[in-house]
């Protein structure tokens, strides 16, 4: 009896030291909303990842940390769909700068042109000089021999006829004369085509994109030596597998350039490598004002993400691009603030509206205070 009096009260001595979360009953919640049932939160002192995965931001860290937060109402969105796009040259306002036979590359009049140079149509960027077959330039060199003896011989005969005017027909002098004149032309082209070289002009006003000669280099023909584009004029590809898509677009923003619209100006209609190509026209939203050229801030061959706007209605949360981070599993996340220093990741799934700000489509609720600026630094606290 004494025994079982004993332990009784030792049960009950150690069920009252028990702290309160111990003992509590499944689903009870402290003052601050917190799951009594569930593992204790550790107390730490300043920047820290809980055991839960949330994130404790003291007030003074979160001001210089420019964390900002705001209740998101529910709304309409106008959908959008993430097209990989790639910048292309403008055929109307670029060009390529081929060598027709090959040969041995030379300074033009200003030197061999390097990238960035702005060039007029018809500026001589390099000469290419041609060297051909041993055997074939010997056969060359004989026969601009032969047509330099005949020249000479005609041209004796031209001076003995014109000597002997009024005593000879007039028709033969025309024809030696006629004679002279061709065998002139046959020597010119002949020696042109031993010494002159190739020019190789620039086709249209632009800067050069690439330049890819040295002087004393051999070429061969077709080789592309420069390219040149007009920086205010290019183009956009992105391609899609719906056939139906261009017919439902608005409008397309870039996602590395915020602030540029694109305009839809063809759709491809035979498929290729399995997809439809859309060619997009991209503009400055407003033209210089400085007396500076407008230029676009891209290169040709830079790959782009286009954020092409369609006619679909999505209902969901509206938030800045930045709102939206990833965890440690890659997967879409925002930070919720749950009190005044703690903050929870909520995957959440989304699509872009515009280079600058997405649609939450599931995730989020109006109750949910989302952290709207400083989500990257949050996401960085370990």
């Amino acid at each position: 009896m004494k025994t079982l009096v004993a332990s009784s009260f030792l049960l009950a001595t150690t069920l009252a030291l028990l702290p309160a979360a111990a003992i509590a009953s499944p689903g009870a919640h402290g003052p601050n909303g917190e799951h009594l049932d569930g593992p204790a939160i550790v107390k730490v002192d300043g920047l820290a990842r809980l055991p839960d995965g949330s994130v404790q931001v003291p007030v003074p860290a979160q001001r210089r940390m420019g964390v900002l937060t705001r209740f998101i109402p529910l709304v309409d969105a106008v959908g959008a769909q993430v097209l990989t796009g790639r910048v292309v040259m403008d055929p109307n306002a670029g060009g390529r700068v081929q060598t027709v036979y090959g040969g041995r590359v030379e300074p033009g009049p200003r030197g061999l042109p390097e990238a960035g140079r702005a060039v007029r149509r018809g500026d001589v960027l390099a000469y290419v000089r041609y060297h051909g077959d041993p055997y074939a330039h010997a056969n060359q060199a004989a026969a601009l021999s032969e047509l330099r003896a005949n020249r000479g011989l005609a041209e004796q005969r031209v001076l003995r006829l014109q000597a002997l005017e009024g005593s000879v027909p007039r028709k033969e002098i025309e024809a030696a004369q006629a004679e002279l004149a061709s065998l002139k032309a046959r020597e010119r082209e002949v020696g042109g085509s031993l010494s002159a070289p190739e020019a190789l002009v620039a086709p249209v006003d632009g800067v050069i994109a690439s330049a890819n000669v040295l002087a004393g280099q051999v070429v061969e023909p077709r080789d592309v030596l420069f390219e040149i584009v007009d920086p205010r004029r290019v183009l956009v590809e992105a391609v899609t597998a719906d056939p139906t898509l261009a017919a439902r677009i608005t409008g397309a923003q870039l996602r590395e350039v915020p602030g540029m619209t694109m305009r839809l100006t063809g759709v491809g209609r035979a498929l290729r490598d399995g997809v439809l190509p859309l060619t997009f026209r991209a503009e400055l939203p407003r033209p210089a004002t400085d007396g500076k050229v407008a230029v676009l801030p891209l290169a040709v061959g830079q790959t782009l993400n286009v954020i092409a706007a369609t006619e679909t209605r999505l209902k969901g949360y509206v938030l800045p691009a930045q709102a939206v981070v990833r965890n440690a599993a890659n997967e879409p996340i925002v930070w919720i603030k749950s009190g005044p220093e703690r903050y929870i990741p909520q995957p959440v799934q989304y699509q872009p509206l515009d280079s600058t700000t997405v649609v939450v489509t599931n995730g989020l609720g109006e109750a949910n205070r989302v952290v709207v600026q400083g989500a990257s630094l949050i996401a960085q606290i370990r």
